[in-house]
């Protein structure tokens, strides 16, 4: 008398293959999911209380980063532009704009906007802006090509293994000082890139140190 079906030999197999392979498929899986654009953020725009366009205000009209990110220079953090920055010129410009009405409430009421951040580190992450610009990293080589964005996105990925990739071979990314706030990517030789290393006194060593960025 046959107790197991023709197709349990079969199904049986089918079964450890899954129990053995299983987790090796979830691990692939995930590691596919963590560094998706989904969860990075790259490539992503998010929603902001006014669409503003960098490409309107750095290539087109010429502002300087420094104008609006007044700490770039000299702190951790690039900043965000209180209203007042804007109306500088919006309330000589534009002055009756219909997306400029939020702007114009915030003026006037004393209320902030509620700016959504494009590029997030998490809290056990330590990210200096000002000693980066000091080193000849342009705004272009984390931020990306801000002149050509009608809409800010998130650039780069900004994950452990892309600011390592930096941290390894630095050289490609450092700028001359005329260029470090230019709202497009500069081309660089081998030649410039080693005159550049040295302009900024920049090597690889101790740079991927866990303490550099986890502190």
């Amino acid at each position: 008398m046959q107790i197991f079906r023709a197709s349990a030999d079969t199904m049986l197999r089918l079964g450890l293959a899954v129990v053995l392979l299983g987790p090796f498929c979830a691990a692939a899986f995930g590691m596919v999911v963590v560094r998706s654009n989904y969860m990075t953020g790259e490539n992503q725009t998010p929603i902001q209380p006014v669409p503003f366009s960098h490409a309107h205000h750095t290539a087109e009209i010429g502002i300087d980063c420094r104008y609006c990110h007044t700490g770039v220079e000299k702190s951790a953090r690039a900043g965000i532009p209180p209203t007042k920055t804007c109306m500088t010129c919006h309330s000589q410009l534009w002055t009756n704009a219909e997306m400029l009405a939020p702007v114009r409430d915030s003026f006037v009421n004393g209320t902030r906007l509620n700016w959504v951040a494009v590029n997030t580190l998490p809290d056990y992450v330590y990210f200096d802006h000002s000693i980066h610009v000091a080193k000849g990293v342009a705004c272009t080589t984390c931020h990306g090509a801000v002149g050509n964005m009608k809409l800010t996105r998130q650039a780069a990925p900004l994950n452990m293994g892309w600011c390592l990739e930096c941290h390894r071979s630095p050289g490609g990314n450092l700028s001359p000082p005329s260029a470090i706030f230019s709202p497009f990517p500069q081309e660089k030789d081998s030649a410039e890139i080693e005159a550049l290393l040295s302009h900024y006194h920049v090597s690889n060593a101790g740079l991927t140190d866990c303490s550099v960025c986890h502190r």
